[in-house]
């Protein structure tokens, strides 16, 4: 994808201004992962329906959350924050009343795709993702919490 929808994304999505909306938004949790006292990941949990009709057409567990963002850094892929990570939002998805999670993941993420198979997660559909003004084909991933 071109480096300016790239920037563009960052810009609209990824300041730390825009953090401080998600955490005051009751309608979002975000959640860290620390190591010695060091961020090593996040994850961003967004409540209720889902915002766009490609997704409502295909998420089956309601009320649902969406698992909106999950990131680690490199130096620590593969030792079990991600899965870590994801136990948490499953639960705290749960303390809403959610009876499923759902994400989107870009469709060459090879590597996210099994983890969230790994986890339990079904692909269940497709939607348009737009990055600035680029817009991206994702998978749509499902997990029903009473599974999980």
């Amino acid at each position: 994808m071109p480096p300016a929808s790239v920037q563009r994304f960052l810009d609209d999505h990824l300041t730390p201004a825009r953090f401080e909306d998600y955490v005051a938004d009751d309608a979002r949790a975000v959640l860290l992962a620390e190591e010695r006292g060091e961020v090593v990941g996040y994850a961003m949990l967004v409540h209720g329906e889902p915002y766009d009709a490609d997704t409502r057409a295909v998420v089956r567990h309601l009320p649902t959350t969406e698992l909106s963002k999950i990131y680690v850094v490199p130096q620590a892929h593969g030792a079990g924050v991600a899965r870590d990570l994801l136990r948490a939002v499953l639960d705290v998805a749960r303390t809403t009343g959610a009876t499923g999670v759902w994400l989107g993941t870009n469709q060459a993420n090879v590597r996210a795709q099994r983890f969230y198979e790994k986890s339990g997660f079904v692909r269940v559909g497709t939607r348009r993702f737009w990055v600035g003004d680029h817009h991206e084909d994702d998978f749509v991933f499902e997990l029903a919490l009473d599974e999980a």
